[in-house]
């Protein structure tokens, strides 16, 4: 598996959106030039976001993004499977004879297979929630300090 770009881009910005705006809206302007984002990047992607009902839009002159999902319910597996759709490795090609189709069989059960449902699971289990606090403590006790 393979983490794309857009996905990358929009943990950043969701958890930048989770940690610095509860109730108020943001633009976008500011995510992207808080995460070194290009915004009509991020524009497309918060689109995306906003037909999952991931995130809530308004224009105009106070307008911007806030969350449309507590933070606390929205996993990563959501916000992927809403960008991207699956996020599991592809099944395994099976050929039509016998021999190639045992040895397809045996690694698309020992090792495709498996790997997807950890994946999954570990996927369905972190929230924005919990991307947002390691932020955040991050943020409090790890900055780089600097000494004279």
């Amino acid at each position: 598996m393979k983490l794309s770009k857009k996905c990358r881009y929009a943990l950043r910005a969701l958890i930048d959106l989770s940690a610095n705006s509860q109730d108020s809206y943001t633009v976008l302007g500011s995510i992207a030039e808080r995460n070194g984002i290009s915004q009509q990047y991020l524009e497309q992607v918060f689109a995306t976001l906003r037909k999952a009902g991931i995130v809530k839009g308004i224009k105009g002159f106070q307008g911007g993004y806030r969350l449309n999902v507590d933070p606390k319910e929205l996993t990563v597996s959501e916000i992927l499977e809403a960008l991207d759709g699956t996020y599991l490795i592809e099944d395994e090609e099976v050929p039509e004879d016998s021999h190639g189709r045992g040895i397809a069989v045996s690694i698309q059960n020992i090792v495709i297979d498996q790997i997807n449902r950890q994946l999954e699971e570990t996927l369905k289990s972190i929230t924005l929630d919990d991307l947002r606090k390691n932020y955040l403590d991050y943020k409090e006790n790890d900055q780089d300090m600097y000494y004279i």
